[in-house]
């Protein structure tokens, strides 16, 4: 008999959820849902996956926290971090930490599942044409301090010489996308 692979979906919008767990359920994942990060390591502790798509920000801690520890339970599992708040060290440290690739929402199933196969990066990938703005150049020293503060949102603020309010609503803003 030939057995689904099993894929942990892992995201806090609970529609979104259902709608990419169904349209990987109908290529063949055994699909199990979490909200959450504790959600999720619950799930973990009862059966590892053999694929994972991880949303980056959810309350509590963050995806990359979980990335992290399914790794370390197993560095076979092939992991996805997904996200609407794409920058460039939040990709560098999940690589770091064992995903397989980084997508932005929104991402489909065929995306995904392209996206699990890869093992190497692409020499093809296109270069952009124009330097980054400077929106999303301050977008991307904030992710880059905040990631080396631990997610510490005081500390990294300090580090800025904003106060923490400033930043606060700077980080619930969405990223700028050039």
């Amino acid at each position: 008999m030939n057995k689904h692979p099993t894929l942990l979906l892992v995201d806090d919008d609970p529609v979104y959820c259902e709608v990419l767990g169904d349209a990987l359920s109908d290529r063949h994942f055994s699909v199990s849902i979490a909200h959450d990060v504790p959600s999720a390591l619950t799930q973990l502790n009862q059966s590892l996956p053999d694929f994972a798509v991880i949303d980056l920000k959810m309350p509590g801690p963050s995806g990359l926290e979980l990335v992290e520890k399914l790794h370390t339970m197993n560095p076979e599992t092939r992991i996805i971090v997904l996200t609407g708040y794409a920058s460039i060290a939040t990709a560098v440290e999940a690589i770091k930490l064992g995903a397989t690739h980084y997508l932005t929402k929104p991402a489909d199933a065929d995306e995904i599942i392209a996206a699990f196969q890869k093992d190497n990066g692409d020499s093809e990938a296109p270069v952009a044409e124009k330097p980054i703005s400077v929106n999303r150049l301050e977008w991307e020293h904030i992710q880059k301090v905040l990631s080396e503060c631990d997610g510490n949102i005081s500390e990294a603020a300090r580090r800025l010489g904003m106060h923490r309010r400033t930043l606060q609503r700077k980080l619930q803003k969405r990223p700028v996308r050039h």
